[in-house]
């Protein structure tokens, strides 16, 4: 199957969650996500949107544990093209509406190098696999982004449960996910994340 028939069958499963679901698997990503926030450092996450797993409340626990979080800001190039992600401070309250819709902190931002301080980034996906392969919305914004991490940092795909799956397809330039985070199973390291694709 190719990824885009897999997105909009993921897409459509997602909308099929009854609201009492996902909000109660929203609740258990939280306790999960402030289980693996180390304290005192900076975490990269995201705001949920729609039918993404996950809710601003997971972004008020972090906080309460890291330093701080960052939250990317996603623009265009003249040409319509993906550019690299920037990061700005989450601060509750403060989230502001941009573009496509998304919630987002209000500037300043900070510089795609920002993404370097943090020990940990939670990243969104549709799904993703045993070997770190995530399946994202396929604007390839994430992917242009993480090669200014830090090496050592921990790239966590936050999906539900039915979304970790044994195998996906991937493409040399989708950067692999080190973990993955879901209700049922919390915090899974995945083998291979950082080694050769097959």
């Amino acid at each position: 199957m190719t990824k885009a028939a897999l997105r909009e069958q993921l897409l459509a499963a997602r909308g099929l969650v009854a609201d009492d679901v996902r909000a109660a698997e929203a609740r258990i990503l939280t306790e999960q996500l402030a289980l693996a926030a180390s304290g005192g450092s900076t975490v990269c996450a995201y705001v949920p949107v729609g039918t993404e797993p996950g809710s601003v409340a997971m972004l008020d626990a972090l906080l309460q544990l890291s330093r701080r979080v960052l939250l990317p800001v996603a623009r265009t190039a003249a040409d319509g093209s993906p550019m690299r992600l920037r990061w700005a401070e989450y601060r509750p309250g403060e989230l502001v509406r941009g573009r496509w819709g998304l919630l987002e902190p209000r500037e300043p931002w900070l510089p795609e190098a920002a993404l370097a301080e943090a020990e940990m980034v939670v990243v969104p996906a549709l799904a993703v696999d045993r070997r770190g392969a995530r399946l994202g919305r396929g604007r390839g914004y994430y992917d242009r982004s993480l090669d200014a991490r830090n090496p050592l940092a921990r790239l966590v795909a936050m999906v539900r449960d039915d979304e970790f799956v044994d195998e996906l397809p991937a493409e040399p330039h989708d950067v692999p996910m080190t973990h993955v985070i879901t209700p049922g199973r919390g915090l899974v390291s995945l083998r291979a994340a950082d080694g050769p694709r097959e």
